[in-house]
C-alpha cells in the first residue's frame, strides 16, 4: 500500500509517495549464475511537483526538474500529470506544470 504526504514548497504542491516493485524474474548470467542483485525488488518514491514558468509549459516542466535535481539522487522518470494557466487582466501571467517525479529510494 503506498503511503503519501503532501506539503507546501517554493516550487509548489508537492507530494511523495512510496511504492514497492514486485522483483523481476531471475535473470543468469553469462556463467548461468543468478544474480542475486537483479534478484532483489526495489523501492522508487514519486514526488509530485508544480513548476512555474512566464514563457511556457515546457519551461514549467523543466524548472521542477531542475528544482527536484538539486536535493534529490538518481532521478528516473519524469511525467507531466497535469497544466495549467494563471490568468490576470484577461492575461496568461504564468504556466504550470505538475510534474511526477520517480527515483530510487534508499532508506
Amino acid at each position: 500500500m503506498a503511503q503519501e504526504k503532501r506539503k507546501e514548497s517554493s516550487v509548489g504542491l508537492v507530494t511523495t509517495r512510496r511504492r514497492a516493485t514486485r522483483p523481476r524474474p531471475e535473470r543468469q548470467s553469462q556463467e548461468g549464475v543468478v544474480d542475486q542483485e537483479k534478484r532483489k525488488g526495489s523501492v522508487y518514491r514519486v514526488t509530485e511537483l508544480v513548476g512555474t514558468s512566464s514563457t511556457s509549459w515546457e519551461d514549467a516542466a523543466r524548472s521542477a526538474v531542475q528544482a527536484a535535481a538539486r536535493t534529490l539522487r538518481d532521478l528516473r522518470v519524469a511525467e507531466v500529470t497535469k497544466t495549467d494557466l494563471v490568468i490576470k487582466d484577461g492575461k496568461v501571467v504564468a504556466y504550470r506544470a505538475r510534474v511526477s517525479l520517480s527515483f530510487k529510494y534508499e532508506g
